[in-house]
């Protein structure tokens, strides 16, 4: 069908789509998005002339939806755990500073980034697991940490985790609308570790993995179980880990590492059948 340049261009011009709450099959909870009316030009109306462009058009407005759920949270310095809140920014980002007499620690960490790393603990390969988290898990990472390495890496180690924990905390704020769970199996060569999550509020840590030897490198691998439950205990998170081969003392915790990753992206994603609400029949997920 044609039309002139004139009149009918101009009708065009200005026809409007409502989006109706049937077309999500979404409840009264959801964003202002869709009682929002989205202006439609000529060129946009003629893309829509085939399944696969309708398709493209649509999955567009998906993503803006997910974008308009990421809430804008503080953490209440209740559950600061000793580390200070130095940001309060739309979105899901979390930074913290934690000072101690034993470490000086700066985390900020992007849930919908694009996997920057910039990690500079002290601790080499630490630095490098902490790589496997941004890389796997499509999160922003930057750390920062001085401490007493001189001594041992266990402060460092521990209080990095600490500070991971509280700003995954700060960034999920009322977790309204993610996916809340995560599962996932990952390889390494001959290693295999499988890892579950729940973003419930109620922090546990299930570690099964036997680390053949005491250190890789200069890093103790007694570190890897303990960075873990720490960073379990200030995010509020259940942790089952449970390795199910390898042999390699590096190859176990990188699988490790790298699994954690992605069952945390599954976890924090938004469910958009979900509608922005809160993934719980008790209608709140809280540090507990």
């Amino acid at each position: 069908m044609f039309f002139g340049q004139n009149g009918a261009h101009n009708r065009l011009s200005h026809m409007e789509l409502s989006l109706s709450h049937r077309l999500f099959n979404s409840s009264s909870s959801l964003p202002s998005l869709f009682n929002s009316r989205i202006k439609l030009s000529q060129t946009h109306l003629f893309s829509l002339n085939n399944h696969h462009q309708k398709l493209q058009f649509f999955t567009g407005l998906h993503h803006k939806l997910a974008a308009s759920m990421e809430p804008q949270t503080t953490i209440p310095h209740a559950f600061d755990n000793g580390s200070s809140i130095t940001s309060s920014e739309t979105g899901r980002i979390g930074e913290v500073k934690r000072t101690t007499k034993e470490t000086n620690v700066h985390v900020r960490i992007n849930l919908d980034g694009t996997g920057v790393a910039e990690n500079n603990s002290g601790i080499p390969f630490l630095d490098h697991m902490l790589d496997q988290l941004a890389s796997h898990g499509l999160f922003d990472v930057h750390v920062k940490a001085t401490g007493d390495i001189h001594i041992d890496d266990h402060h460092t180690n521990e209080d990095v985790a600490l500070a991971i924990g509280t700003a995954l905390l700060q960034a999920l704020g009322d977790r309204k609308g993610i996916n809340r769970f995560g599962d996932f199996s990952a390889p390494l060569d001959e290693a295999l570790v499988h890892v579950s999550l729940d973003l419930s509020g109620r922090p546990h840590l299930n570690f099964d993995v036997q680390i053949p030897t005491q250190r890789v490198g200069t890093y103790d691998t007694q570190l890897v179980e303990h960075f873990f439950q720490s960073l379990v205990n200030t995010s509020g998170m259940t942790l089952h880990i449970r390795q199910l081969a390898g042999k390699n003392s590096h190859h176990i915790i990188e699988a490790t590492f790298k699994a954690f990753a992605r069952a945390l992206r599954q976890a924090t994603e938004y469910d958009l059948r979900r509608g922005g609400s809160v993934p719980s029949s008790k209608g709140v997920l809280s540090r507990s």
